[in-house]
């Protein structure tokens, strides 16, 4: 069974409160979404109201799926770029699968069903996100079509003396 994917969904409380259990989840099966270790609903609120206050001033677009029985089981967010040289490639953050759907293929289908979304942006051409190193996460977008074009050594630090790349992704679309 596939997710339904929606762009640019009205963010009601349900929602809502579904990407909040699905970042907080992810977090706390290990997932590389901006948290290390064990996190509550309440330390991942204010990333998520960040991510909701840019999206009501235009600055961020929501592409979120949903599985059969209508629950939030994926997500990713496109953040646009201000710069006037750089307003041709989109940003793609919380890139989420929810853990009781891993290994089902719906990493790849958000993917490509992000691909498609920003294929509809005006002037967009690309796609670029970055991700930690260490898991296996560059391999995972490699096998969707993107290509490293950066890594900068030791730049996300998840704990004293654990240090990890940064890898910078890109995918054009065209």
């Amino acid at each position: 069974m596939s997710l339904t994917f929606t762009l640019d969904p009205t963010v009601g409380p349900a929602l809502r409160d579904g990407i909040l259990d699905l970042w907080t989840d992810v977090s706390n099966a290990g997932g590389a979404v901006g948290f290390v270790g064990s996190v509550d609903r309440e330390t991942v609120r204010p990333e998520l109201v960040k991510h909701l206050v840019a999206m009501a001033e235009g600055r961020h677009r929501l592409l979120v799926g949903q599985d059969a029985a209508g629950e939030v089981a994926a997500t990713a967010f496109f953040s646009f770029n201000a710069h006037r040289l750089q307003k041709h490639w989109v940003w793609l953050y919380t890139v989420m699968v929810h853990p009781r759907h891993q290994g089902r293929g719906y990493g790849r289908e958000l993917l490509a069903a992000a691909a498609d979304a920003a294929r509809g942006f005006d002037d967009i051409e690309a796609i670029r996100l970055s991700c930690r190193g260490g898991l296996g996460l560059e391999r995972f977008y490699g096998s969707c079509g993107y290509k490293e074009v950066g890594r900068i050594p030791g730049a996300i630090r998840v704990a004293p003396g654990d240090d990890r790349d940064d890898v910078i992704m890109l995918l054009p679309l065209h």
